[in-house]
């Protein structure tokens, strides 16, 4: 069993299952997030729910874990390939075979990851490390206005990346799995794509609101 977890194989299984398990609590996240529309009260008391709730508790670490294992594996599988092809060999044209983002899936990867470290520092960890006197509301709204207009565009452009990363890993993660058939292949396209449109435009389209509304 641990000859396999530490082979090829068993590193991108382990990399698909915890990205579907970051998969599924996007999905989560942004419900969340979309309830900014609704105003204060029930964002708040949503978010209160979130942060006193046993499961979130135990969730949270877990959800910690995904993303260092995530993120160990695919710098190790990317090493792996790069050691695999250590002579360069001529320039083809893959743009027709293969998709711009899983061509670019480890810069995605990096680009991502900066922006999750601007997202942990300006509200996980205030709300979790500091004596702030605004709510989450507050928090989040008042960092969406023309005053901080580039993290606005650091959130818009950050989604987008997301986007596209999910866009690929998606589809991976299920042929990993076994799961994409000759039947399946072109539904997991279909649905990955939708999939990461609602994500990617999702995230986005909330900074964008507020700092349209403020404009106006």
């Amino acid at each position: 069993m641990s000859t396999f977890l530490t082979s090829s194989i068993g590193k991108k299984l382990i990399m698909s299952i915890s990205g579907l398990f970051l998969i599924a609590f996007l999905c989560v996240h942004l419900t969340l997030n979309l309830l900014l529309f609704a105003g204060a009260d029930i964002y708040n008391a949503a978010a209160g729910f979130m942060g006193s709730n046993i499961i979130m508790k135990i969730i949270e670490p877990v959800l910690g874990a995904g993303f260092i294992i995530h993120i160990i594996y695919s710098i190790i599988l990317w090493f792996q390939n790069q050691k695999a092809r250590p002579v360069k060999y001529k320039m083809v044209d893959q743009s027709e075979s293969s998709t711009w983002s899983s061509r670019n899936m480890i810069v995605l990867g990096i680009l991502i990851v900066a922006f999750l470290a601007i997202h942990l520092v300006n509200f996980f960890y205030k709300i979790k490390f500091t004596d702030i006197k605004v709510t989450e509301y507050q928090l989040v709204t008042g960092m969406f206005t023309q005053e901080y207009w580039y993290i606005v565009v650091i959130y818009v452009v950050g989604a987008i990346f997301l986007g596209l990363h999910l866009y690929h890993a998606f589809q991976s993660a299920f042929q990993t799995l076994g799961l994409n058939n000759s039947i399946w292949r072109k539904r997991w396209d279909v649905i990955g794509l939708i999939y990461s449109l609602i994500i990617g435009l999702g995230f986005a389209i909330i900074p964008l609101y507020f700092l349209v509304k403020e404009l106006i």
